[in-house]
């Protein structure tokens, strides 16, 4: 058990618990405020990720700061961004089970020490892993759920967006439910 948070992300660098530490650059453990109240989880960092160190650097990073931004948070005050994985999968293709598995570990110490009132999952991976395995995007994004004493939120991923923009309505008015409820519970 890690009694703080810089005592996990030390641990959490040195990791290769699956494959993916062979082909990665850099571990990519999270960033923002680690005392917030809201967390975002995606699924995995991308190659710009990989190169910085960082989640959500590249243009889905850009996306995501100005949705944010939209609603009046900010990823340095106000929110916690991680991964389902901590190392790209090549090729950015979706985490494997395994990994999946390898790395949940180090979500949920993540989870414990930050003890978010809202944890948003941006996409389906995150979504699948950890609201519902049959947790669909598409139809249920902006819909709160309940899980062990933690509000959860469900929305489409920056990536996602920058493929089909189509989606970016809803996924603003996912944004403003998310800083009502934030409101609510904070």
């Amino acid at each position: 058990m890690y009694e703080n948070f810089d005592e996990l992300r030390e641990a959490a660098l040195a990791c290769r618990n699956c494959k993916l530490a062979e082909t990665r650059r850099n571990v990519v453990f999270g960033a923002g405020n680690p005392a917030a109240k809201l967390m975002f989880i995606g699924e995995g960092p991308g190659e710009n990720e990989d190169l910085q160190g960082e989640p959500f650097v590249g243009r889905g990073g850009q996306l995501l700061d100005r949705m944010l931004s939209h609603v009046g948070l900010s990823r340095e005050r106000d929110v916690y961004i991680a991964n389902m994985v901590k190392c790209r999968p090549p090729k950015n293709r979706d985490p494997e089970r395994d990994e999946l598995d390898a790395c949940m570990g180090w979500l949920r110490n993540q989870v414990r020490l930050i003890r978010p009132k809202i944890i948003v999952c941006l996409g389906r991976v995150a979504g699948c892993a950890l609201i519902d395995p049959g947790f669909k995007v598409t139809r249920q994004h902006g819909e709160f759920f309940e899980k062990n004493g933690t509000v959860m939120m469900g929305t489409f991923h920056p990536a996602a967006l920058l493929r089909n923009p189509a989606n970016t309505p809803g996924a603003l008015d996912d944004f403003v439910r998310l800083r009502e409820k934030y409101d609510e519970l904070t």
